[in-house]
C-alpha cells in the first residue's frame, strides 16, 4: 500500500466506524493523509453511516408500485417517524421501488447489487443515511408479475401495505373485488393463501398444541383427537385467506366472495403478501439519563 500501511487502515476504521474497504479507498484517494480520508468519508456519507449501524431502525414506509405489469411490495426502515414523514425519505422509497419493479431482483441480495447511474442501491442508502442523518435499510420486498390485475393498498401513509395478484381479467367490477380483498387483507393480516399452503410443520404443531389443551381440559384422548379435528379448522379460518369470513360480511367467506364477484369470467386470487411496518423489529428503549450519559461520554472522546 502506497502512502500508507495496513495499521493506517485500522487506526481510520476504529476513528470513523466505516469498513475496512472504504477506508483503504479514502487514504488512497487522500495520498495517505488520515485527516483528509476522515474528511473524505464524512463527505460520502460512510462515516456517519457506520456509525449508525448499530442503531436500531424499526420505523419507515411500507410501499408499492405497478410498473408495466410487475407489482412490488417493499419495507424501508428508519430510526424515526419525523425522517419517515420527510420528502427526502418518500423519494428514497419511491425511488428503490420503482428501480425494484423495473429489474425484478431475485432477493434483497440482489436488489442492494442493482445499478444506480454508476452505484450500488446499499450504497445510494449509505450516501443518504449520511444526508439523512439515520440509518437507512431496505428490509423486505415481493415483486409479483401479472397477465391479469394487480391491486395495491397502502394504510395510515405507510404503516402496513398490501399487494394482491388475481388471474383475470380487469374490469370495473373486478377491479371493485380486488380493492375490497386488499382491505380486507389490511384489516386480518392472513398468514396463507390457502389451507394446503400451511407447511405439514406448522399444521403438526399446532395439532401438539390443541391435544394438550384439550387433554388440560380433562377430555378423554379418543375424544381429543376429533376435537382437535374441529379447532384445526378454525386455525385455518384464522389464518388462510381465503377462509377467512369477509370482514365486510361474515356470512361468507373471501374464497365466497371472489367466486360469488367473478361470475362474469374467471378471476383467482394467484398470491398475496401483506406488510406491516417494523413488525418483528426489536426497538431500544433507552433511559434518557443514560442517553445523555452516552452522549457527554462520547464528545470526550
Amino acid at each position: 500500500m502506497a502512502g500508507f500501511t495496513a495499521k493506517d487502515v485500522m487506526a481510520l476504521r476504529e476513528q470513523t466506524d466505516a469498513g475496512m474497504l472504504d477506508c483503504k479507498r479514502a487514504l488512497t484517494d487522500a495520498d495517505g493523509d488520515m485527516q483528509k480520508a476522515a474528511e473524505l468519508l464524512r463527505e460520502r456519507g460512510i462515516a456517519k453511516a457506520a456509525k449508525r449501524a448499530s442503531k436500531v431502525a424499526a420505523e419507515g414506509l411500507v410501499y408499492a408500485c405497478v410498473e408495466n405489469g410487475t407489482g412490488v411490495l417493499i419495507e424501508v426502515n428508519c430510526e424515526s417517524d419525523f425522517v419517515a414523514n420527510g420528502e427526502k425519505f418518500g423519494t428514497l422509497v419511491k425511488t428503490v421501488a420503482k428501480l425494484t419493479a423495473e429489474k425484478k431482483p431475485a432477493d434483497l441480495e440482489a436488489l442492494l447489487a442493482l445499478d444506480m447511474g454508476g452505484k450500488t442501491v446499499e450504497t445510494y442508502l449509505q450516501e443518504q443515511t449520511g444526508v439523512i442523518g439515520e440509518k437507512i435499510s431496505v428490509r423486505r420486498f415481493v415483486c409479483y408479475q401479472s397477465a391479469g390485475l394487480i391491486e395495491t393498498y397502502i394504510h395510515m401513509g405507510g404503516t402496513r401495505g398490501v399487494l394482491l395478484n388475481f388471474e383475470g381479467t380487469e374490469t370495473p367490477e373486478t377491479r371493485e373485488l380486488a380493492h375490497n380483498v386488499a382491505l380486507h387483507v389490511a384489516f386480518s393480516t392472513p398468514r396463507y393463501l390457502a389451507a394446503e399452503d400451511v407447511p405439514e410443520e406448522v399444521v403438526a404443531h399446532e395439532k401438539e398444541i390443541l391435544k394438550k389443551e384439550v387433554m388440560n381440559e380433562g377430555k378423554p384422548e379418543a375424544i381429543a383427537e376429533k376435537i382437535v379435528q374441529g379447532r384445526i379448522k378454525k386455525f385455518f379460518e384464522d389464518n388462510c385467506l381465503l377462509e377467512q369470513k369477509y370482514v365486510k360480511d361474515d356470512s361468507v367467506t373471501v374464497k365466497q366472495l371472489i367466486a360469488n364477484g367473478a361470475k362474469a369470467a374467471p378471476f383467482a386470487l394467484k398470491e398475496f403478501c401483506c406488510f406491516v411496518r417494523g413488525e418483528g423489529i426489536e426497538k431500544k428503549a433507552e433511559d434518557l439519563s443514560e442517553e445523555v450519559a452516552k452522549q457527554v461520554e462520547a464528545m470526550k472522546k
